[in-house]
């Protein structure tokens, strides 16, 4: 039996009858991404091992973040001052300008109620209680006591003008803001605080805020969520804000 002739080998470089190239080598196998090696639970990694998030070997995901956010910075690269520390600053500047007002208001307080205990305790020349005469009552109680608030108001608006003012221009700090290491300065970085700045927050925060009523809440909380100098509504109309310093 003759057997068939076997098929003509091709030239070289010219693929074999049905286009299809024979090749050796398997065709490569795309790379995965495999998460790191994690020990079984409740027991602990080999030596140096730390434990890895899932995303270690690649970016990790929107909005994660490696710690705390970095404090939010003033115009002169300090931070600013949180609210908190604020607060205790103004609290402890309110006990040193009432203990001075008490020092002063207590002596004038006592003489007029001494006046006013005098002026009751009139009595007719029988020994009876004498009834009190009105004009007599407006000139001895009502119109003392008037002027006595009257005073008192002026007093103590002087009082936190020379604290706030003139005191705080010098270093841009009171106690209670040296206590809490803080510190006013000007927005602009390349100003100093003076007079006018100061007394700007001054008019806004302690005259306006005595004139309108609930005024110097609205004030106080306006830092809350003013963006992004975290400024009270005196610092915006002096154009400073409160930052936090070292001493």
């Amino acid at each position: 039996m003759t057997q068939p002739p076997p098929p003509p080998t091709p030239p070289a470089g010219e693929p074999p009858a049905g286009g299809v190239t024979p090749s050796t080598n398997p065709p490569p196998v795309p790379a995965q991404w495999a998460p790191p090696a994690q020990p079984p639970p409740g027991q602990p990694g080999p030596p140096g091992y730390a434990p890895q998030p899932p995303w270690a070997a690649g970016p990790p995901p929107p909005g994660w973040a490696a710690g705390p956010p970095p404090p939010v910075l003033g115009p002169g690269g300090q931070p600013l001052a949180s609210f908190g520390d604020r607060l205790l600053a103004y609290l402890i500047d309110g006990a040193i300008a009432t203990g001075v007002l008490m020092v002063l208001f207590v002596p004038i307080f006592l003489v007029f109620w001494w006046r006013i205990l005098s002026t009751l305790g009139w009595t007719n020349p029988d020994g009876t209680p004498a009834e009190p005469d009105p004009a007599t009552m407006f000139t001895d109680v009502m119109l003392p006591m008037l002027l006595l608030q009257a005073g008192l108001v002026v007093l103590m608006l002087g009082i936190y003008w020379l604290y706030h003012v003139e005191y705080l221009k010098r270093t841009g700090q009171t106690v209670g803001k040296n206590v809490m290491k803080l510190r006013v300065v000007p927005l602009d970085p390349t100003r100093s605080l003076d007079r006018r700045m100061a007394g700007r927050r001054y008019l806004v925060q302690f005259v306006g805020g005595a004139l309108v009523p609930g005024g110097s809440y609205v004030d106080g909380l306006w830092q809350l969520w003013d963006k992004p100098w975290q400024q009270c509504l005196h610092d915006k109309f002096a154009g400073t804000v409160v930052v936090k310093v070292s001493r």
